[in-house]
């Protein structure tokens, strides 16, 4: 107790450039900490993009092109479902419900989907929370839109405002005859949604009535009131949202769409696609990992500087230490003892200000970017990570400990001119 003792006496004579270096461990720690909890946070919301959903269908590709055109709007699908085989699969006695999604339109850069009212209902993300709307309502009419979050702040949008769809993704060529008005924005998600444009099938069916194969208009346009007349049945689609009566039923009914006979189909567990395109993109994760660690070894390393520059200071201190009987041991460990209580304060003061931090920018990061950071106790590998930067300040006080020693008795009690 005594060393200790000393040791925050010590501490406290130089309590400037100490606090400077706690205050350095401090921020690597929160920097260190902020981005473990973000790279949680950020996976946790990847994997909750889309939940509640049983199964994905589409076309048969891969499953990880399957759920990035059908869930983040990136790529196209490799062909369509037709609306018989879908109907058909949708009828299965296992088959609670189903959402169609029709892609392949675009409205400046921004994707188009038309799907059913029901999609409102049984999207779901982050756990079970459903899609609300900011403004508006849903499509009541046939050229009613709902726009996502994004695509409002973005362009500018409000309720009422018109909107043309373009034919295809970066296409010129534009459905200037057939209108939308936007009914309803939704709130902010961090999905996909946010930058969506959704209509209904029938909508998607009636914007193409005048348009043939390869993007290109048959004649003299037809009038709208005609086109409300019409059969809009889906022919196709691309892909279908799925949710089944009992989850042991998932594997039966994904071999059944696997196995289907009429055309080939393909359907993914969206939860096992997510940790695939995950285990992709998430080198970003372990690159902020690296980078971070490098801050806070290089705050214990300033530290370690910091304690070995003083030791000139320090010479006639260590001098009467080893005179009154001081052994090289006492010596060494009263400057490991320092380097651990620096370690110490500035952990603490870290997971302090990681919390403030938290406790202040999560409803902002939650409302801007759909990232939902929990506010929760360190895990089992925040508490080694903090341990471990406890033990390497008193690795990397080592040598500034042992040059402490190495220093003779009469060059401490040298009065230099």
């Amino acid at each position: 107790m005594t060393l200790i003792r000393l040791a925050f006496l010590s501490l406290k004579s130089r309590a400037l450039t100490v606090s400077l270096t706690v205050f350095a461990i401090a921020l690597s720690v929160v920097l260190f900490l902020g981005v473990e909890k973000l790279r949680t946070g950020a996976r946790a919301s990847f994997a909750d993009t889309i939940s509640g959903t049983d199964l994905i269908m589409g076309a048969r590709s891969g499953g990880v092109q399957l759920l990035l055109y059908s869930v983040f709007r990136i790529g196209n699908a490799t062909n369509n479902v037709t609306w018989e085989s879908y109907q058909d699969i949708a009828s299965r006695p296992e088959i609670a419900w189903s959402v169609p999604i029709s892609l392949g339109d675009s409205h400046r850069q921004f994707r188009v989907m038309g799907t059913t009212p029901e999609y409102f209902e049984r999207y779901r993300y982050r756990g079970d929370r459903a899609l609300a709307f900011d403004q508006g309502e849903q499509m009541n009419n046939l050229f009613d839109s709902v726009i996502g979050t994004d695509v409002a702040t973005q362009l500018g949008y409000g309720v009422g405002d018109p909107i043309v769809v373009a034919h295809g993704v970066a296409s010129f060529s534009k459905h200037e005859d057939t209108p939308f008005r936007i009914s309803g924005i939704l709130e902010k998600t961090g999905t996909p949604v946010d930058r969506t444009v959704i209509v209904s099938l029938e909508a998607i069916e009636a914007i193409h009535v005048d348009w043939q194969g390869g993007g290109q208009k048959s004649g003299s346009p037809t009038p709208v009131e005609v086109i409300r007349e019409m059969d809009l049945q889906p022919k196709a689609i691309t892909a279908a949202m799925l949710g089944v009566n009992s989850k042991l039923q998932i594997f039966s009914v994904q071999r059944a769409i696997n196995e289907y006979p009429e055309e080939p189909l393909l359907a993914i567990l969206p939860g096992i696609a997510l940790q695939e395109l995950w285990g992709i993109v998430g080198i970003a994760e372990r690159a902020l990992i690296g980078v971070s660690a490098m801050v806070v070894v290089t705050a214990l390393l300033g530290m370690s500087v910091m304690v070995l520059s003083g030791l000139n200071a320090r010479r006639r201190e260590m001098a009467i230490l080893r005179a009154m009987g001081a052994g090289p041991k006492i010596v060494m460990g009263l400057l490991m003892i320092e380097a651990v209580l620096m370690a110490c304060l500035g952990t603490a003061l870290g997971v302090l200000l990681l919390y403030l931090g938290l406790a202040v920018l999560q409803p902002w990061l939650d409302s801007a970017f759909g990232l939902f950071i929990p506010i929760t106790f360190l895990s089992p590998r925040e508490v080694l990570i903090l341990g471990a930067v406890v033990v390497a300040s008193a690795v990397v006080s080592l040598l500034p400990a042992i040059r402490a020693y190495q220093m003779s008795l009469a060059d401490g009690m040298t009065v230099r001119m």
